[in-house]
């Protein structure tokens, strides 16, 4: 992304000369990724007075005489910009605001969130109302995130989003159907509205392997590694610009990427005072209402931001109602050559659980909206069946600019997470909740007592999480043509689960909130880094990047004893991986460029992963080798991005159609697993007010070769549990469909600068956005209407194995039709009629009101030599709605 942002803080130095002569200092970033720009050439050609930014991207032109000047600014790759300044003397105020275009792309079509492509260099100037205060010496340092994120040179595979483009579909839903159109992108959400529980899919990986971070700070859950963005609704109106890293992208802290890495950045200093009021109304009862607030810059050192939101909604899915509430608190201090940010963010989420799916059998009667969560009886449905959960962030960052060479930033951290989840079970066993006085029952038709040993119950699983560390991160520049960060990071996660009765029918002498399970966890992790980019030639810059990760994982697992019995067991595990990436960008043309890299990267289960299996049966690490190429292309009226991956595995944990009894899933190594494709993206100007964005994703994935593992239980053996194993070659990977592609088509009717008087201008934008999603099968076996045989179940079986099942069992089919989602936006604007601006934006979701389901889950099992299969889909609403209203103050 080429836009540059060049913040002008124009400075006029006194001097006790007879002719008058000051000082210029500014900075040039860009201003997608807001990574300074060092290197830039700005000069003023006529008087011979010229210079280069330094490593933050600040430059200092210095002796200008009085008068009117022309002042250049030129980077490498990007379009050159001139304007003109005005000199009058010591004490000059000066505002300026400019938006540079190129010749060949009119500044409406803006391509911001396109691929590194060659796009238009912005340059903003900002206001410095005290020119005293600044010929004094007080300049200032933004904090800035240094070593996370993707920049011009770096090799990947990588997409940034404005904060323009976050807000243009900004009303309500999750961050993940935000980045539904970016490329590669599959998204779902449980009550099938955007608003709760939402899940995404990068290049068909799971959230557990994208490494997503706020300000460089890991967000994934240490344990799970999981993201649940519900825990912090509405958090995208704090949010200024998000990456998207596809792949296995660069070293970052946290848990490794295999499918993606997410950064966003709230970091952003704000000049301006400023007031927000939003309101979103839409189908289902949903309405958001925010307000945001800052103070600008005051006295040249100083910042304040807030925001406060809150989200309803009563979901696509029964009972699926989403109550959030959320707030965001930022501060900073800003001295010439440090700056100091504290961050306080928090969310709190109340959702009916609608994480089970809807079964088959109601699909099938086109019940789509059926959620089985919470039943009771007599179709009555509990209704505290609700996940209550609360996260509070707490950030300080603080960056330090020693010198032109030299700049480094630190960052402590906290988080707070608490909460439960409620269940109502029917029919549990009483020794597995620790009831174990007997109880008995009198028996009218036998005049006998029964002994009770199963109960109906209500309990809660409950996390109470603490998760801590420090990052660190140095920006060295050795020479003019090789440059380094080192960076790393410490953090401790300690979690504590529990689960509690607070209400049984035959409770025995157990009370209200006994705990039936307790049990902590502590992970650890350390991780150190370096990165280098090393200009070998003007048109050729060559990347590696060293991680070495450290993790020391200490828990409570089972095990199995000399009588098979399953038994608790504290275990711990440490792990070494070794992480080396390279790569090199080369520099084509003025508009063309392509790159290359190879990532090995490493992956440590999960908590499910490892407590679900016996310590000699702990599952392995996973191991990928990821190639990337690339070549982008601009022209006058389109640029094109073009990116071939190859992601090879070891040990891939995947899923083996399982599913235990909170709704996770469960996985199982697979020796050889692979995922290869091309991605496609551009954006094609047809008229001054006609833009058309697309990408696409063509993927093979593959799994060499999978054992399915289906357990049996029958009552010649006892009811023990058996396996039957069955072997499956070259079959797809599962949620990873062969074709995936998005597009927005966006037309401008009118425009702000089309008005003559632009005091009081309109502005209208309709775009229709398009999402087309392949065939996606739901676990790794790739059945479509198979119908096993007998021999097939015995076939590679355990030796004690005995049973049989009926010939001829017909298997469901295993994967998701494929599906089109068509979206319609418009968007007004009104400038300066109540406050500084009016937007409201209308999105018509679903258009062609189709009955699609993006995410679904499957197992089986055998009982008494006849197979039962049992799966979960989640279905997304039909046409439906949302309006906001923005005031901008």
């Amino acid at each position: 992304m080429k836009h540059i942002l060049l913040a002008f803080i124009c400075l006029l130095v006194g001097s006790n000369v007879i002719l008058a002569q000051y000082n210029i200092k500014g900075r040039v970033t860009d201003a997608e990724t807001e990574k300074a720009l060092k290197g830039a050439r700005v000069a003023i050609e006529r008087k011979n007075i010229s210079t280069r930014t330094d490593n933050g991207g600040s430059f200092e032109l210095e002796g200008v005489p009085t008068g009117t000047h022309t002042l250049t600014i030129q980077y490498r790759g990007y379009e050159v910009e001139q304007k003109k300044i005005s000199i009058k003397g010591k004490g000059v105020t000066m505002y300026f605001r400019l938006r540079g275009v190129p010749k060949e792309r009119s500044a409406k079509n803006d391509t911001a969130n396109q691929e590194n492509s060659l796009i238009p260099m912005v340059i903003e100037e900002v206001l410095i109302d005290d020119i005293e205060e600044i010929m004094q010496g007080d300049d200032f340092v933004e904090v800035v995130v240094i070593g996370t994120k993707a920049g011009e040179k770096t090799p990947t595979t990588y997409t940034n989003l404005t904060k323009e483009d976050i807000e243009r579909n900004n009303l309500g839903v999750d961050v993940p159907y935000l980045l539904d159109l970016t490329p590669s992108v599959v998204v779902t959400s449980d009550a099938g509205t955007g608003i709760g529980y939402t899940g995404i899919r990068v290049r068909g990986s799971d959230p557990t392997r994208t490494n997503v971070q706020i300000n460089g700070i890991p967000l994934n859950d240490a344990e799970s590694m999981g993201t649940f963005w519900v825990n912090l609704p509405d958090f995208a109106s704090s949010v200024n610009n998000i990456q998207i890293q596809r792949g296995v992208g660069t070293s970052t802290n946290g848990a490794g990427a295999f499918g993606a890495t997410i950064n966003l950045e709230t970091n952003k200093l704000n000049m301006e005072p400023y007031a927000t009021l939003s309101n979103t109304v839409g189908s289902f009862n949903t309405l958001k209402n925010n307000i945001s607030v800052g103070t600008g810059l005051l006295n040249k050192k100083f910042s304040f931001d807030a925001r406060l939101s809150r989200i309803y909604s009563d979901g696509f899915i029964d009972r699926a109602r989403a109550d959030l509430k959320s707030y965001y608190l930022s501060g900073a201090y800003l001295g010439k050559k440090h700056s100091l940010r504290l961050n306080v963010f928090s969310g709190h989420e109340i959702t009916y659980q609608a994480w089970n799916g809807v079964p088959l059998s109601e699909i099938e009667a086109e019940n789509f909206s059926f959620n089985p969560s919470g039943y009771v009886n007599d179709s009555t449905f509990h209704n505290d069946e609700v996940d209550n959960y609360r996260q509070t962030h707490y950030q300080a960052h603080y960056t330090q600019y020693v010198n032109p060479k030299l700049s480094f930033k630190t960052s402590l951290h906290y988080t707070k997470g608490k909460g439960y989840f409620e269940q109502y079970k029917n029919g549990e066993g009483l020794s597995d909740y620790g009831i174990t006085e007997p109880i008995y029952q009198y028996n009218e038709d036998s005049t006998t007592y029964d002994l009770i040993t199963e109960t109906d119950l209500i309990r809660r699983r409950w996390l109470d999480n603490d998760y801590y560390g420090i990052t660190a991160n140095v920006e060295y520049e050795f020479t003019n043509a090789l440059e380094a960060v080192f960076g790393g990071a410490y953090s401790i996660y300690e979690g504590k689960h529990y689960g509690e009765v607070i209400w049984a029918q035959y409770a025995a002498n157990t009370a209200i909130y006994d705990r039936y399970y307790d049990n902590d966890a502590t992970k650890k992790d350390f991780n150190i880094f370096s990165k280098f980019n090393y200009q070998a030639h003007r048109n050729l810059n060559v990347f590696a990047d060293i991680q070495l990760r450290l993790l020391n994982y200490d828990f409570l697992g089972i095990d199995v004893n000399d009588d098979g019995e399953i038994q608790p067991l504290q275990q711990e595990d440490n792990l070494t991986f070794f992480n080396p990436k390279l790569g090199a960008t080369y520099l084509i043309s003025n508009n063309s460029k392509m790159y290359g890299s190879w990532a090995l990267a490493h992956k440590e289960p999960n908590r499910s992963d490892y407590t679900e299996a016996p310590i000699n049966e702990r599952p392995r690490p996973e191991r990928l080798s990821d190639f990337e190429l690339g070549y982008q292309i601009g022209f006058p009226k389109f640029n094109i991005a073009a990116n071939v991956y190859y992601m090879i595995y070891k040990d891939q944990l995947a899923l083996n159609g399982g599913i235990n009894d909170v709704g996770e899933y469960t996985r199982i190594n697979i020796d050889e697993s692979y995922r290869r494709g091309l991605e496609l993206s551009g954006v094609y100007r047809i008229t001054d007010f006609l833009n058309w964005r697309a990408n696409a994703t063509l993927s093979q994935n593959r799994v060499v070769e999978f054992t399915e593992e289906i357990d049996a239980y029958n009552a010649e053996n006892g009811y023990a549990l058996e396996k039957v194993l069955l072997t499956h070659q070259n079959t797809d990977l599962a949620f990873s469909p062969g074709l995936i592609v998005g597009s927005q088509l966006e037309a401008t009717i009118f425009d702000y600068k089309l008005f003559a008087d632009t005091s009081k201008a309109h502005k209208l934008d309709i775009a229709l956005l398009t999402k087309y999603v392949g065939k996606q099968y739901i676990d790794n076996t790739s059945n479509q209407n198979a119908n096993l045989e007998e021999e097939e179940f015995i076939q590679g079986t355990a030796d004690d194995f005995t049973s049989t099942i009926d010939d001829g069992i017909a298997i469901n089919n295993r994967f998701l039709d494929p599906y089109i989602s068509a979206d319609l936006r418009i968007t007004y604007g009104l400038k300066n009629v109540i406050g500084k601006e009016i937007e409201l934006n209308f999105l018509v979701r679903n258009l062609l009101n189709k009955n699609y389901i993006t995410n679904a889950y499957a197992y089986r099992y055998i009982s008494d030599k006849v197979l039962y299969e049992g799966e979960g889909y989640f279905p997304q609403a039909g046409l439906n709605y949302l309006l906001g209203l923005t005031f901008k103050f």
